[in-house]
């Protein structure tokens, strides 16, 4: 296995030249946009970093796989454990990408045997650099951060968001209902990944939220090495590594933890 320091290294500065991409794709050129699945927006951007920064992992590590976003989104390579795996999101909150909102942040994460080892998550407008390592703590912009410490849910902020398609959105009403009731706010944020860092770095103190691997996978290792803790309000597939599992995922600061998973657990009806 490569020298975990070196992929660490490596993956921030990917995620630093991705975002410059992005940035200066916004802010010079005339935005093109289209949608995937009929309803999912995607622009040319995502598409353009998604390209950059598999091809360079692809240069320097040829023997690991990809899972992206735009580019290679197969949910079965999260399952396949026996060589290193990237998860890759080029752009997480499109949408506000696409609307001129700084909330944007290129996620990079690492994996070996389904266990994410490193995670990157570079935030472009704000020019924001968060970073974990397994075992070594996290940062943002070089300096180590950890969650609010928050103890009460009815004194804690906490973020969500909502999918594209909204055939299905009765079991996520309840449970902002029942969360709004027994919380302090709500903040939308519209980026799974800046979410979950801002829960490490004590910004907000819960989030929760059905996301796919390369939403979560980077900034999930950020806020566990920030002391934060993350699971799920519902079971994990047997067989299936919790570090890539996004369903019913559940992050906050670690004492108001079980108190918030017991609020989602009966507003979906869970036993």
């Amino acid at each position: 296995m490569p020298d975990i320091n070196r992929i660490a290294e490596f993956a921030e500065d990917l995620a630093r030249r991705a975002g410059e991409l992005v940035r200066k794709e916004r802010e010079q050129n005339t935005l093109r946009t289209d949608y995937k699945q009929q309803t999912e927006l995607v622009t040319h951007a995502d598409v353009m970093a998604d390209e950059m920064i598999t091809g360079a992992i692809r240069e320097q590590f040829p023997d690991h796989r990809i899972m992206s976003e735009e580019t290679m989104p197969d949910l079965e390579q999260a399952e396949q454990l026996d060589t290193p795996l990237w998860i890759i999101d080029p752009i997480d909150g499109t949408v506000n990408y696409a609307y001129g909102h700084p909330q944007v942040a290129v996620s990079i994460a690492y994996a070996e045997k389904g266990r994410v080892q490193v995670g990157v998550v570079h935030a472009p407008f704000s020019k924001e650099t968060f970073r974990a390592v397994l075992g070594q703590g996290a940062t943002l912009n070089g300096g180590f951060i950890s969650h609010s410490g928050a103890t009460d849910p009815r004194q804690s902020l906490f973020a969500t968001g909502f999918p594209y398609t909204k055939d299905a959105l009765e079991p996520l009403v309840n449970r902002l209902n029942a969360m709004i009731h027994r919380c302090r706010d709500l903040r939308r944020i519209g980026s799974a990944a800046l979410d979950i860092c801002w829960v490490a770095c004590g910004r907000l103190d819960i989030y929760y939220e059905n996301v796919s691997p390369w939403d979560f996978a980077a900034a999930r290792l950020i806020a566990l090495e920030a002391g934060a803790t993350a699971g799920h309000f519902s079971e994990v597939p047997e067989g299936m590594p919790a570090d890539l599992w996004g369903r019913d995922i559940l992050i906050s600061a670690p004492e108001i933890w079980e108190p918030v998973r017991q609020i989602l657990r009966k507003a979906s009806g869970y036993k």
